[in-house]
């Protein structure tokens, strides 16, 4: 096995070589994003990288750039001390989310993610309405999900096989494993799903045990923690930015900071495979154009009504649903707008080259 292959280059990307760009530069993974610079590995050490002015400025969205996980075309200069970046591979999967605030655009999380590990504390953070946020992007992104309750000792193991239960009736194909950093209970378990050569990401709010859980699977205090307020029960930011972690079994980590706010932004998809089963009921509706807010013959409403439908997870999937369709219609506006300006610029230029 190479280097690359190592790293996750699997069949996948070797058919989706550019082979203009192969022939002119090599292939390199993007460790970690720093705001204008990466850094990039070939599998033997990390480097310095940067993009072609090329690549910078002939790309017409920031979701076209590199992002953590991603393959890309790299050549190494200076003794392979520092790197310039020239192109991005097609993804295989991608994970992003709303930018936060009132920004209307995508953020990118991880690219190239096989599974992503949502974690929730058994605490005053566990909350079935925000895992199906989380649920919504990973589904999106077409990444497998793995539901982890990290502090399970915090709670008797029959209230954590009732909160697993309540975890499953929403996430039905999904694993969901109970852990404890402290007592090292379901541990086993999840290294058991790492999986040589395949990479994976930690998801969740600050101060449930992400990277904790990294360092209790590494095996050492290697990254950062911050205790939990224990006025808030909220969680502090340790991890700042996203970075690809090789592990010694061969599977790698993606470690994420904690998500405060989790819009949705075009995520039909995702909604549908997490919310299926209102997907499925929504057909039996007497209208084909059914809001499910107000119209006689609504299956929705008559299931929330009749017990059959949870009224907060029917709620949380209008909310998801409005909320999707309006970033995704504010995003193209902006984008129709961006294209326009830029136009403009362009031909305010070339009339003063005359």
């Amino acid at each position: 096995m190479t280097d690359l292959e190592r790293l996750g280059f699997s069949d996948w990307f070797k058919s989706r070589v550019d082979e203009q760009q192969n022939a002119a530069h090599g292939v390199a993974r993007v460790v970690s994003v720093h705001k204008d610079s990466y850094t990039v590995t070939q599998g033997q050490g990390e480097v310095f990288a940067e993009l072609s002015g090329n690549l910078l400025f002939s790309t017409g969205s920031g979701s076209d750039l590199p992002t953590t996980g991603d393959w890309v075309y790299a050549d190494y200069f200076d003794d392979d001390t520092h790197a310039i970046i020239y192109g991005v591979f097609p993804r295989k999967t991608l994970l992003k989310r709303k930018a936060a605030g009132k920004l209307v655009d995508f953020q990118l999380i991880a690219a190239n993610i096989d599974g992503a590990f949502i974690i929730q504390s058994l605490n005053e953070n566990f909350n079935l309405r925000r895992l199906e946020r989380y649920l919504a992007m990973v589904h999106e992104g077409d990444i497998e999900p793995i539901v982890l309750l990290s502090k399970c000792d915090l709670m008797p193991p029959k209230e954590v096989e009732e909160i697993k239960t309540s975890v499953q009736a929403i996430a039905p194909h999904a694993p969901v494993i109970g852990f404890s950093n402290l007592s090292r209970q379901g541990i086993d378990s999840i290294v058991g799903l790492l999986e040589c050569g395949s990479t994976y990401c930690l998801l969740g709010s600050s101060g449930v045990g992400k990277t904790t859980l990294l360092n209790t699977v590494i095996g050492s205090e290697k990254y950062e923690t911050k205790s939990v307020s224990k006025i808030q029960s909220k969680g502090r930011h340790a991890t700042t930015s996203r970075q690809l972690i090789r592990l010694e079994t061969g599977a790698m980590i993606v470690d994420t900071p904690g998500m405060r706010e989790l819009g949705s932004m075009s995520v039909d998809d995702g909604i549908h495979e997490t919310f299926v089963e209102i997907l499925d009921l929504s057909q039996k509706c007497k209208f084909g154009d059914c809001t499910h807010t107000n119209e006689k013959g609504c299956a929705l409403l008559a299931a929330v009504q009749a017990g059959d439908l949870s009224q907060r997870r029917f709620r949380n999937y209008l909310k998801m649903r409005t909320e999707s369709e309006f970033n995704r219609m504010s995003y193209l506006e902006k984008r129709k707008k961006d294209k326009a300006f830029g136009k403009l610029i362009k031909s305010v230029m070339k009339d003063k080259r005359r």
